[in-house]
């Protein structure tokens, strides 16, 4: 009826020895020192007073960033965001504002009238989210980020670049990464409806971009109060050698330039008095699409000019305001050699967070990375540093009280 010490251990043995249970533990054990090796604190490149800043109302700077254990690699942690991320239920009231070349651009507002922190409209901070490169209101880490500001009491709007909200084109004109005059025009649209508002933006990939470069041509007149971007690509003729590499071509470049390409077809008819668009739609890269598309439409002479004025590092210099910059190591986008880090370091008022891994927009956590990830949090409690402590941001970069509130 009871078993011998002899018959514990070989049942014991037999049942360790099975191949699936050695499998199952070799691969437990594998992970959880993949997972080890992994955690690591994000490097904070900064002046020492935004350092400092940042340490004090932002603790997830300080803590170590544990990327999810199976996502090896930031081709994984992008491939796997883009499938499992989900997608917070989100209300838009939709805005359609003209330009002044008879064009229009489409805003998507989650006004947040239950805001309990701010229940005056005209007060409420506003995030203004700009999306990536074929992205708009409806992505996943847009809908994440609305969640994050709309949870503390302030107002939302995306930036829907033309042609891409769901609106109809009406001029030949669409966007790119150094073309400016739209964002001013949302920007002055937005303290126009509520001047007593401060406006923070936040832009994602190539929105990060525009992002820094609106706000190195603006300088102090740029209406916003604050900056934070993820992801953002700091040279564009780095990041276009970086994505035609071999395996970043297969898994991400030419699904990128499918969705270029398709929102040229669904704009043809206003498209094809400017392009010849047949010739636009055998791009096979990012590269090839705006050397036949973009750089024509926004008046460069070739595709290496447009590339030199949308990249944001050599520019950064002439920023005024705080910016928080969000990046990964291995982000197959934004390649780690185009940081520039000296550039930061001498800056008072930008700070770079460099994480090991992440990816591109992914960051992820946990076992099941569906919900919010390292890049939510850190996004939420940035805005909520920089609209509750404007003065304390303020004094550690160095930016002085009357350019607090430019008016446009």
């Amino acid at each position: 009826m009871f078993l011998t010490h002899s018959e514990l251990w070989r049942t014991y043995w037999e049942c360790v020895s099975r191949p699936y249970t050695v499998f199952l533990c070799s691969l437990t054990a594998a992970l959880c020192y993949l997972w080890g090796r992994k955690r690591q604190t994000p490097a904070l490149v900064s002046g020492q007073a935004f350092g400092a800043f940042l340490y004090k109302h932002c603790p997830v700077v300080a803590e170590r960033f544990s990327p999810t254990p199976w996502c090896w690699g930031g081709r994984l942690q992008t491939l796997v965001c883009a499938v499992l991320k989900s997608r917070p239920p989100v209300t838009y009231r939709n805005e359609l504002i003209p330009t002044v070349d008879g064009g229009q651009i489409s805003l998507d507002w989650m006004d947040n009238p239950d805001s309990a922190t701010y229940p005056d409209s005209s007060t409420r901070p506003t995030v203004l989210i700009l999306p990536g490169l074929t992205g708009n209101s409806k992505q996943p880490y847009v809908l994440h980020a609305l969640n994050q500001a709309c949870r503390r009491g302030y107002r939302c709007v995306v930036f829907n670049n033309r042609g891409l909200g769901g609106e109809e084109l009406l001029t030949p004109v669409t966007y790119c990464a150094a073309n400016t005059s739209d964002l001013e025009h949302v920007v002055q649209h937005i303290k126009g409806l509520y001047p007593s508002a401060p406006v923070l933006g936040a832009g994602v990939s190539l929105g990060g971009m525009l992002l820094l470069n609106y706000l190195a041509r603006k300088r102090t007149d740029s209406g916003m109060v604050a900056g934070i971007t993820i992801s953002a690509p700091w040279n564009a003729l780095k990041s276009a050698a970086s994505m035609e590499e071999p395996l970043n071509w297969l898994l991400f470049n030419r699904y990128l330039t499918a969705g270029l390409c398709s929102a040229v077809t669904r704009h043809r008819k206003v498209l094809e008095k400017v392009v010849d668009i047949e010739h636009v739609l055998k791009a096979q890269t990012i590269r090839e699409f705006d050397e036949r598309f973009t750089s024509l439409l926004f008046g460069y002479k070739s595709c290496s000019d447009y590339y030199f004025d949308a990249s944001p590092d050599n520019k950064l210099h002439n920023t005024t305001v705080p910016i928080l910059c969000l990046n990964a190591a291995d982000d197959p986008f934004s390649p780690q050699h185009a940081f520039p880090l000296s550039t930061i370091q001498s800056l008072p008022n930008v700070a770079l967070l460099l994480t090991a891994h992440g990816g591109h927009i992914a960051f992820l956590q946990g076992l099941f990375p569906r919900g919010e990830s390292y890049m939510e949090r850190l996004f939420g409690q940035f805005v909520q540093a920089a609209f509750e402590h404007p003065k304390d941001i303020r004094k550690a970069c160095g930016v002085k009280d009357e350019h607090a509130s430019p008016r446009l």
